[in-house]
This record gives C-alpha cells, sequence and structure tokens, in this order.
C-alpha cells in the first residue's frame, strides 16, 4: 500500500457507497484494475499527461467518461464478483485514497450494484457510439466543413487550404477534389477517425500519409481513402448493430468501451497501423488492398481475443503506434 492510503475497518462514508441505490460513481480515469489478487483490494491510476487519451480529450476540450461527482469508486467489469473484501475511494484532486473494508453482506451488495452500474454504463457509451455511425456526411452542414478543415490543418499545419473542394485534397488520398464523395457507408465518424488519428498519433499518421519507411509499391494504396476503408471494416467486424452479441470479438470489445468512451477510435489507429505493415511485408499493391485488409482484420481479432488484453492499449500491435 502506498502510504497515502488509509484504511478503515469500517464505513464512515454512507453518502459514498449507497448501496441500497446503487449510486456508483467513475472517476476520469485512464485503467481500472485489481492490482491486489490477494484480499481483492481495488486502485487506480489517475491520468497521466502524456496518455493518448488525455492528449485527445485536451485537444477536444472534452472527457472520455464522466466525472459526476467529486468522489470516485474505480474498477471495471472484469472485477466485479471476485470476492471483494475492500474498496478504494479517491477524491478528485488529491492522492489520497480512502480504502473501506466491507463485510460479506456489503461486498455482495456493492458488486451487485457495481454490475447493474456498469451494465447501464456500457449500454450508454454503446448507444452513442451506435449514433456517431449512422450520422452520414453532409457537406451542408457547418460543424462538417469545420471537421474538414481542422483535418487539413492538423495533416498540412504549414499549408493553407483554399477550399473545401480543392485538388489539394488529392494529396492526403481522396479521389477527386471532393472529400465528401469518398466517406460512403462509413460515414462522418471515418472522418472523426482520421482526425483523432492526426491528433493523437501524429507521428504514425504523417508516416502512413508520406509512406515513409520500408519498400513501397510504385501504385500505393490512397492513404485518405484507405482509413475510410478501415472504420468500415472494424463496423462489420464488431457487428455492434446487432440486437445481441453474436460473436466474442464484440463481447471482449464492449467489455473495452466500458472502460474507455475512445475504444473505437484507438482501435481504429492500431488497425491503421497493422494494416500499413502488412502491406509492407506482402509487398502489396493497390489491387491486393482488398486482401491486405482482411489479413488485417483477421489479426486484429487474433489479439483482441488474447488473455492478457483487457484495453486496446495492451494489444501487441499498439506499440506500433507513435
Amino acid at each position: 500500500n502506498s502510504d497515502r492510503d488509509i484504511h478503515l475497518p469500517f464505513s464512515p462514508l454512507p453518502h459514498l457507497l449507497q448501496f441500497h441505490s446503487c449510486r456508483v460513481t467513475v472517476d476520469v480515469i485512464e485503467e481500472m484494475r485489481v492490482f491486489r489478487s490477494q484480499g481483492g483490494c481495488v486502485a487506480i491510476r489517475t491520468l497521466s499527461p502524456s496518455s493518448s487519451i488525455n492528449r485527445y480529450s485536451h485537444a477536444h476540450g472534452s472527457a472520455p467518461g464522466p466525472a459526476a461527482s467529486d468522489d470516485a469508486t474505480c474498477g471495471t467489469p472484469t472485477w466485479i464478483g471476485k470476492g471483494l473484501t475492500c474498496v478504494c475511494f479517491k477524491r478528485k484532486g488529491t492522492y489520497e485514497r480512502i480504502c473501506i473494508n466491507l463485510t460479506p453482506q456489503q461486498a455482495s451488495r456493492y458488486a451487485i450494484c457495481s454490475r447493474h452500474y456498469f451494465e447501464n454504463f456500457q449500454e450508454e457509451r454503446l448507444r452513442r457510439l451506435k449514433h456517431r455511425m449512422k450520422v452520414y456526411f453532409d457537406a451542408s452542414r457547418p460543424d462538417h466543413q469545420e471537421a474538414l478543415r481542422a483535418l487539413w490543418a492538423a495533416t498540412y499545419p504549414d499549408q493553407e487550404l483554399h477550399g473545401l473542394i480543392s485538388d489539394q485534397w488529392k494529396e492526403m488520398g481522396w479521389q477527386g477534389k471532393d472529400p465528401s464523395t469518398d466517406f460512403r457507408g462509413a460515414g462522418f465518424i471515418s472522418l472523426e477517425n482520421l482526425l483523432f488519428f492526426a491528433k493523437t498519433f501524429s507521428t504514425s499518421f504523417q508516416r502512413l500519409l508520406r509512406k515513409q519507411g520500408g519498400k513501397r509499391a510504385a501504385w500505393e494504396y490512397p492513404f485518405a481513402v484507405a482509413g475510410v476503408n478501415i472504420t468500415f471494416m472494424l463496423m462489420q467486424m464488431l457487428d455492434l448493430e446487432a440486437t445481441k452479441p453474436r460473436t466474442f470479438v464484440r463481447s471482449v470489445f464492449l467489455q473495452m468501451l466500458s472502460d474507455n468512451e475512445w475504444a473505437f477510435d484507438l482501435l481504429y489507429c492500431v488497425a491503421f497501423v497493422v494494416m500499413d505493415k502488412q502491406w509492407l511485408e506482402r509487398n502489396a499493391t493497390y489491387m491486393e488492398f482488398n486482401d491486405v485488409l482482411k489479413s488485417t482484420r483477421a489479426q486484429l481479432e487474433r489479439e483482441l481475443l488474447m488473455d492478457d488484453v483487457l484495453q486496446i492499449e495492451e494489444m501487441p500491435s499498439y506499440s506500433l503506434l507513435s
């Protein structure tokens, strides 16, 4: 235990626990995991300044999760029901954690309340992600126009954009001078994914955009259009429109989404670097793009189903990002 941890044999904070009403709040954190297998005590690691999620959230002026109160209890669906004997609370803005020992009855009720909370939490995040996937790109909407301008600024910070319809867009890998014609079935979320990639992992984004590294084909894949196809591939792989999970991959992803609202965007970034890596390994050309995309999907599915992968950042291929 840290010397900042205070252990109490009973709960002096009924307003925090409130088992009867199942009010369990969650701080803005990067990961919430069990770190002590003996005794079942739960602790947290607060969001670090270098976190990819933190960088994106600050860039967009938003946070990746709810912060409903000044106090937080931490944990994920992965530890619920594992015989907790104590639970830790952390007050935001301080380093002090209050660790409360639980009676068997309290532990049981806490597990039930936590499971109920996280099921609702997961459903809400899935609902928001589904909503994002249903938004078509609309060139007449000011916010969609602004997103395109933001993508250009993040991609070419020293180059002025002459217009939303311009031959300049071909430099990024759009098929014509009007990028709005390339979104097709992937919709507005494919633009959001590209923007997330550009702002969160700018080094990898620029490397792939400029086709740096490795032996490149004379007929390379168009960067931006490839990104739209990756979004569409992930939507199919995760099968999120289904009423109930039909694959293990979807079930695993939903657990990750419970922990991290930006799980889909992070998975997109991983998928892009995996696709490029496989492209180089196969010495592929443009006509083989669909085959490379299929092998990329297979690689992602294998990594998501690994026993020790509980979040996107733990996927082996996540290390390719920079």
